[in-house]
């Protein structure tokens, strides 16, 4: 069995786990009514993409 001969300092544990933290989601502006919706996707709010009416939303 593969035991570590010496003790892992906190110092390098830690720079291992430097590429494990959460990233923010990106969101952008949508063109047509400006609410912040996620790249390539449709616009939940209005329905658009790229310009143009994919998806017809329903407002109450």
């Amino acid at each position: 069995m593969a035991v570590p001969k010496k003790k892992v300092s906190k110092s390098r544990r830690d720079m291992r786990r430097a590429h494990d933290s959460l990233k923010p989601s990106a969101y952008v502006e949508c063109s047509n009514c400006g609410e912040s919706k996620r790249p390539h996707h449709i616009c939940e709010a209005c329905g658009h993409y790229d310009g143009r009416e994919v998806v017809e939303v329903e407002t109450y």
